[in-house]
């Protein structure tokens, strides 16, 4: 039987608290080879420590490999993402808006599209820091090394105030908020939040809550039971059944029939793993 998989997490303390969820280490051996990952509001940077691994995203048909590491802005459909066995890598968690702080070029460029950390950061600049994190003794030293190095990095975005300001209030309700009320609360133009909203988080205050109100609705399915499919399409803010199946495939890759059985499948097989929540095996 393969060894558990490693994960240890930390959360950074300020300037970061208000950008960033927490950050990780994550060593051992996945539960399975290929993963299936939701278009979550959840941007990741991981920094690579092992062998190559593979992303499959947006309507790419092909796999590309990342052997230093990968930033992934808020994705707008689900992706793939392939571990070597065993795998080593630490990563961090952003808020939807605390990504852009980090970045070169706006978000939006990013969406579906995720980039290498030596496209981000340069070439020179992360192979050094790998090396440092690789010469590290344990894993907490290797997260005080990346919030330093992410301390050193954070730069000042114009409207980030206000996008995650708005973006905080969309969180706290699931995604039901309506925009229009937080567009006048901010007394900003909706074309000049919507700009914004795209340069910092990658996709419009609109898409941010559907995907927000997708992952609260999808998290919330009891897979053990029976399951009125009606009212979770309600909850999720849809009353035509078709337009939810299509979303809903967009958002987790699979049919909601299908997300059932693999759901009860990683549950079955892996209870209680490290990686539990998000991903879903795509093999």
């Amino acid at each position: 039987m393969m060894s558990a998989m490693e994960y240890v997490s930390r959360v950074p303390g300020p300037p970061l608290d208000g950008l960033i969820d927490d950050l990780y280490y994550l060593d051992g051996a996945p539960p399975y080879s290929r993963l299936m990952l939701p278009a979550a509001p959840a941007p990741l940077l991981i920094v690579n420590l092992g062998a190559p691994f593979l992303i499959r995203a947006g309507t790419d048909p092909q796999a590309v490999e990342y052997t230093d590491g990968c930033v992934v802005t808020t994705p707008t459909r689900a992706w793939e993402f392939s571990y070597p066995t065993p795998t080593r890598s630490v990563g961090v968690h952003f808020q939807p808006w605390g990504l852009a702080s980090f970045l070169p070029m706006p978000a939006a460029e990013l969406t579906d599209r995720p980039v290498s950390v030596a496209r981000t950061w340069g070439p020179v600049a992360t192979a050094e820091l790998r090396d440092r994190l690789t010469a590290a003794d344990e894993p907490h030293e290797m997260l005080a090394l990346l919030e330093d190095e992410l301390t050193r990095r954070l730069r000042e975005i114009d409207g980030l105030d206000l996008v995650r300001h708005m973006g905080s209030a969309i969180a706290a309700t699931g995604g039901a908020v309506p925009i229009s009320d937080l567009g006048v609360t901010s007394r900003a133009s909706s074309t000049y939040v919507a700009r914004r909203f795209k340069a910092i988080v990658g996709v419009t205050p609109k898409r941010l809550a559907r995907s927000y109100r997708f992952t609260f609705t999808v998290l919330a399915i009891d897979v053990a039971g029976p399951i009125d499919w009606a009212d979770v399409a309600a909850r999720a803010g849809y009353f035509d059944q078709a337009h939810f199946v299509h979303e809903f495939r967009e958002f987790t890759g699979l049919t909601p029939t299908r997300y059932v059985e693999v759901r009860r499948r990683f549950l079955r097989d892996h209870p209680d793993h490290a990686l539990e929540g998000w991903p879903l095996p795509a093999e």
